[in-house]
């Protein structure tokens, strides 16, 4: 078996991208699925997130750091394709972060959590852009936006979501809505 490698990428810090994937991950878990999340991020919040899991109900997911590996993380990853469905990356919030770039070499779809705002639209740009770059080295990487801590009905989500047919990037069929319980 080899495992399916997700990205979850943005160029912005707090756009959700370690609530992306301890939420997604956690799930497949509790559905069955093996799943490796990596904490690609020098902050470490999924490794402190998955260790906050009450006693005697661990986190049905594992966690581990391969920050440290940088650039090379992508070789790390490899080490973890057999024996998981999935390997779920929380990425650094940076579009040229290295440990981002090398993640995408080995990724088979980015999500890119999208907060539907302006300073999130513009960091959103640099992050497609990254994905398009790597598809040069790994073509069958796929980009999906993941609208998040979407706020219906305000005038700014709506503005942003006429925008997005010209961002050039699919967007997912759901949309996470504003709630402290993510948090």
């Amino acid at each position: 078996m080899s495992a399916k490698i997700i990205a979850i990428v943005n160029q912005k810090g707090g756009a959700g991208k370690t609530t992306v994937s301890m939420q997604f991950g956690g799930t497949l878990g509790l559905r069955g699925k093996i799943i490796q999340i990596i904490d690609g991020d020098e902050q470490h919040s999924a490794v402190a997130w998955s260790s906050m899991a009450e006693e005697g109900s661990p986190f049905p997911a594992k966690v581990m750091s391969l920050a440290a590996a940088g650039r090379k993380i992508h070789q790390e990853i490899k080490k973890f394709y057999e024996g998981n469905e999935y390997i779920i990356v929380d990425c650094p919030p940076a579009a040229d972060s290295p440990i981002t770039k090398s993640v995408l070499l080995v990724a088979d779809l980015a999500i890119v959590p999208f907060i539907p705002d302006g300073l999130n639209m513009t960091a959103a740009v640099k992050i497609r852009d990254t994905i398009e770059d790597a598809k040069i080295m790994n073509p069958y990487l796929r980009g999906l936006l993941l609208l998040n801590r979407v706020e219906p009905n305000t005038k700014i989500t709506m503005e942003v979501m006429k925008l997005l047919p010209e961002f050039n990037m699919p967007k997912a069929n759901i949309k996470l809505h504003k709630r402290t319980h993510y948090a």
